[in-house]
């Protein structure tokens, strides 16, 4: 399989370079196409790939460029569904899959694979239980999503070994005959409706896909307390295990304290990530593991240590008794909810980012320990308006470095900076994790006055 075939590739990124690397060597014509220029490329794999024999055509994607002589379209996650080669390529019946599906087919049958998704929590979930895998000292791989794409690790995995792979929606579009052994959903709520026609429902069914193609020897891990997990998931074929914040399920919260079929794990008081949403994030992890018979011990000491994932609500420092947390990641309202319900100290928020008409009063009944809003981006002056709306103090920069200069005439010891945006950053920044690095630069620069 995938072996003297010829593979038109369309979009570079890490999904399209780790591919392209892996088809060349099993014999395969390789074209990457890309609509960016070849100077927005990295210039050492791109030298790489073409001493191994890659072709590119980067800049435009020409109508003859794709013919009926290829045997399959792997595809990058972000490429729009409706792009002129997709469709195309289905017209010729050219297949269109993406690198997660090419590799899972090439997966060996004894390796164990938990695949993880939901609307958020994917990134901290997903490590968190691969850090507990690991720490059990079975071999385990992180994969997928994350940054890691699943096709790097075919030529170093072992009989037994263990992948936990974070799904993106616009990984499961393009995935047909993808099956995890364990399939988790954190939770659904409107994001990404803008890739999927607008529709929330064509969202909602793309994520459930991680379960379509299980049996009932497999295992699917949902979150009791979510209605469209619920209703998304009634059908599904697999054995359902449940985890809960608020009632009695498989692994649920009480008092602070996570159990297990009604045994003791772990407290949350003595975790370093806080909030109701990493307890869920632990109790996905901990019903993982349990999977994999590995002991309370190992699972409590594990997760107590972890202390979090960089830009999702990333304590960046302390100055003046003032708190800073890094949050970037929240590019959508629900995000912000969620941060804004981590702490109960006077806040300074910073929001906005790309416009995407995105609802901020439904951050409202969130908004009580908020001091003042710091409104940037694309969307400052609608953040603006909600910000008057509620009679809160807001301050109005078009960029983030402008803004922050308010900041410490604003705060006091023992308040909290959060930049928790509810927006993506793509009106300013290639991608969000700069714009979250930009805050902790300019953290450590006051820091350093």
């Amino acid at each position: 399989m995938f072996e003297n075939n010829k593979i038109f590739i369309l979009g570079f990124a890490r999904s399209g370079y780790e591919a392209a690397k892996f088809l060349i060597k099993r014999g395969n014509e390789v074209l990457i196409n890309d609509g960016k220029t070849e100077n927005n490329m990295d210039k050492e794999k791109l030298k790489e790939l073409k001493d191994l024999g890659v072709k590119f055509f980067f800049g435009s994607h020409p109508d003859d460029l794709l013919d009926e002589s290829y045997d399959y379209l792997i595809k990058n996650p972000g490429v729009p569904i409706h792009h002129k080669y997709i469709e195309k390529a289905e017209k010729l019946g050219i297949e269109v899959i993406n690198e997660v599906e090419m590799a899972y087919r090439l997966l060996p049958k004894d390796v164990t694979l938990v695949g993880i998704t939901g609307t958020n929590g994917k990134t901290t979930t997903t490590t968190l239980t691969y850090n507990v895998i690991k720490a059990s000292e079975i071999r385990c791989h992180l994969a997928g999503n994350i940054g890691y794409p699943l096709c790097s690790f075919l030529d170093k995995l072992q009989s037994g070994d263990v992948i936990v792979m974070e799904t993106s929606c616009q990984q499961l579009n393009n995935l047909k005959e993808f099956k995890p052994h364990i399939a988790v959903m954190t939770n659904l709520s409107p994001a990404h409706v803008d890739f999927f026609d607008n529709s929330y429902q064509q969202y909602k069914d793309v994520k459930t896909k991680i379960f379509k193609n299980q049996t009932e020897n497999d295992i699917a891990i949902l979150n009791l307390e979510n209605e469209e997990v619920l209703n998304q998931t009634k059908d599904i074929k697999s054995k359902k295990l449940y985890f809960s914040s608020k009632q009695k399920s498989d692994c649920y919260l009480d008092n602070g304290v996570i159990y297990y079929n009604e045994e003791k794990v772990l407290d949350t008081r003595d975790m370093v990530i806080v909030g109701t949403h990493n307890a869920e994030n632990a109790m996905v992890a901990t019903i993982v593991a349990k999977q994999f018979n590995i002991s309370n011990e190992v699972i409590n000491k594990t997760i107590c240590s972890f202390k979090g994932v960089e830009h999702r609500l990333e304590f960046s420092g302390e100055i003046g008794g003032v708190r800073y947390y890094n949050d970037t990641e929240a590019t959508n309202i629900k995000c912000t909810q969620i941060a804004l319900s981590s702490f109960d100290k006077p806040t300074v928020i910073i929001l906005g980012g790309l416009e995407r008409g995105q609802d901020f009063t439904e951050l409202t009944s969130y908004m009580k320990n908020v001091k003042a809003i710091i409104a940037i981006g694309e969307c400052r002056n609608r953040v603006k308006e909600y910000a008057n709306s509620l009679n809160i103090p807001v301050y109005v920069h078009e960029f983030l470095k402008d803004g922050f200069k308010e900041i410490p005439s604003i705060v006091k010891p023992g308040d909290v900076v959060l930049l928790s945006p509810a927006s993506a950053s793509w009106d300013q920044y290639k991608e969000c994790e700069i714009r979250g690095q930009e805050f902790k630069d300019l953290v450590k620069e006051l820091m350093e006055r």
